[in-house]
């Protein structure tokens, strides 16, 4: 039995990377619609919104759900690599959305180098990218 069938490739986590891309820009759009709403807002708390929206969706939704929506919709899940069974903490998180951003592609070249198809930013914060139900045979 191949033991990386449990996890998931470089494909299915760039499908979930733009995924959460056009949710992201969804979000924002649905901010923007609220924001035209109100008479007057101030340019600087649009602009704290959005970068909220940007920087917080993929850290909020990975820490409480083990996944954002487009992890979701792939059928993946970010776990602490310690046990599988838990999500990853906020804080490991953020810095596990930072470092995913900061290295962007490169940071997806590490999966199909070990057995466990960890990135980079997985491998510094210790979380696994799972498939939520094993593939079947």
């Amino acid at each position: 039995m191949d033991t990386t069938q449990n996890f998931p490739g470089v494909l299915d986590r760039v499908k979930a990377i733009v995924a959460d891309g056009i949710i992201t820009i969804i979000f924002m759009f649905i901010a923007y619609l609220l924001f035209s709403l109100f008479d007057n807002v101030p340019d600087s708390a649009r602009m704290i919104v959005f970068i909220f929206i940007f920087v917080l969706y993929d850290p909020i939704f990975t820490s409480a759900f083990g996944c954002t929506i487009g992890h979701k919709m792939m059928g993946i899940m970010v776990k602490r690599k310690s046990d599988e069974s838990k999500n990853i903490i906020f804080p490991l998180a953020i810095l596990r959305f930072i470092i995913k951003f900061l290295l962007g592609i490169i940071s997806l070249l590490t999966v199909s180098t070990n057995k466990n198809r960890n990135a980079i930013h997985d491998l510094i914060v210790g979380s696994v990218v799972l498939y939520a139900k094993p593939p079947q045979e």
